[in-house]
């Protein structure tokens, strides 16, 4: 067991790749897995720490990052996700261009689908999840980013799909993803010019929920990230999870089918007992206790 810094005072975590609870760091882990204690259990992170390579998406990495996914899919006592950097002023670098360069064009193809299937994952875990950008978010980088429900980037931190500037185009999600969250035109901008916005330019074309500025140990977006994290602990669990479920689905069909898709989603909510909670304690004028069923 280890402490984060000031951001961890209530953080205890456990650290491993799929491992057993309370399994020590590997020697060498590029990604490491923490859930928190006390007042913020249910909170868990997914750290990376690629220091020598700016947490580029390596195949190490890359694969590490599957098997955090999968580790924390199926924990139910989990209910947020905050994705972090342990890398100071960087969240994720994007690709291993060095890495890459050694590559025929099949393994080129093989690698950016799987790398695509990630993001695909990182969308699909059921309990929202918040990226906390204190750095450099870039191509690869902010796909990931995008593929949380939720951003918050220090004002100082860099972000853009530069692919362009590469002889690219992103191939991780992005020309889906950006496009829906700050809109066509915007997402066309971005990428054509390959340009790197700060964390304010970020707010104001809704690209990132919260910007603040940065602190003197450089991780002021995770602090804003683990506030907004506690924010969402005390509200019901199977809501919040249908919840996400109904827009994430119904932001994909037209409004009618969408609303189809709401209806089911309630439905699954109806028989819980976190719903005969909340209409008890609203009689009783006290705070709910949610068990997540």
């Amino acid at each position: 067991m280890m402490r984060l810094g000031r951001a961890g005072r209530e953080l205890l975590l456990r650290w491993g790749r799929g491992g057993p609870p309370a399994a020590a760091p590997r020697r060498g882990a590029e990604v490491l897995v923490g859930t928190a204690g006390g007042e913020s259990s249910g909170i868990a992170e997914i750290l990376m720490s690629r220091p020598h390579a700016r947490n580029s998406l390596g195949k190490v990495f890359v694969a590490e990052l599957f098997s955090a996914l999968e580790q924390l899919r199926f924990d139910e006592q989990v209910r947020v996700v905050v994705f972090r950097s342990q890398v100071k002023g960087v969240f994720c670098a994007g690709a291993d261009l060095k890495e890459r360069a050694q590559m025929d064009d099949a393994e080129v193809g093989h690698f950016v689908k799987r790398l695509r299937n990630l993001m695909d994952e990182i969308a699909a875990l059921p309990v929202p999840t918040i990226a906390a950008i204190d750095g450099y978010a870039l191509g690869g980088g902010l796909e990931l980013a995008l593929a949380c429900d939720l951003r918050v980037a220090a004002s100082s931190a860099k972000m853009g799909l530069i692919e362009t500037t590469r002889g690219l185009l992103p191939g991780a999600g992005g020309t889906q993803r950006l496009p829906r969250v700050v809109g066509i035109g915007l997402a066309k901008e971005l990428i054509f010019t390959g340009r790197q916005i700060d964390g304010e330019e970020a707010l104001s074309m809704g690209l990132v929920n919260h910007t603040v500025p940065q602190n003197s140990e450089g991780d002021a977006a995770y602090q804003r990230a683990l506030a907004l994290a506690k924010e969402i602990l005390p509200q019901a669990p199977f809501a919040v999870k249908m919840g996400k479920l109904a827009i994430n689905r119904g932001m994909e069909v037209d409004i009618a089918s969408g609303m189809a898709i709401e209806g089911m989603c309630y439905a699954q909510n109806i028989p819980t007992r976190d719903r005969q909670e909340g209409m008890a304690a609203f009689r009783e004028k006290r705070p709910p206790r949610f068990v997540g069923k």
